[in-house]
């Protein structure tokens, strides 16, 4: 009898402890919470350049989490991603907000950054972001960085040729 009540107890020790490892899990990986049902809006913002953005990675305003990325496709006419945002209704940002692509540290998460701007006019739901700053691709930057200083170095080798 006393056999079976520990068994009881362990088992429910395990089976708690696999629910809470499991909901840590869900929200390290980014779930939201769910008791929150606060409702959102969609906008959309086009960019020349998403770098590793990826649907579900955070939108923030003042490092505070405002939202979640939900789509992510190609516009067929202007070759631009065009990025849904899904926003939790409770934020109101001005029509003139500002969005770019940021990371988290040097080689973290991409996640998009919302700069209010200073219109009395608020976004609505469907409206586009027209003020975007595409990711800074760090590949871009030293392929550039190295381009420049071989001119660099090309245009001091000619002058001491002559």
């Amino acid at each position: 009898m006393k056999k079976s009540i520990l068994e009881f107890w362990v088992g429910l020790f395990v089976l708690l402890g696999a629910v809470a490892v499991g909901f840590l899990a869900f929200r390290v990986a980014g779930g939201t919470s769910v008791g929150s049902s606060s409702g959102s809006y969609t906008v959309y913002a086009d960019f020349s350049d998403i770098g590793g953005l990826k649907a579900g990675a955070p939108i923030k305003a003042a490092g505070v989490l405002v939202g979640r990325v939900s789509d992510i496709t190609l516009d067929p006419q202007s070759y631009q991603a065009r990025v849904s945002l899904n926003l939790d209704k409770q934020y109101a940002f001005s029509s003139d907000v500002s969005a770019q692509i940021l990371t988290s540290g040097l080689l973290g998460e991409q996640y998009i950054g919302l700069m209010q701007g200073g219109d009395p006019e608020n976004l609505a739901a469907g409206d586009t972001i027209s003020l975007t700053s595409s990711a800074l691709v760090l590949e871009n930057l030293i392929g550039k960085f190295m381009t420049s200083f071989a001119e660099k170095n090309a245009g001091s080798d000619d002058k001491a040729a002559e």
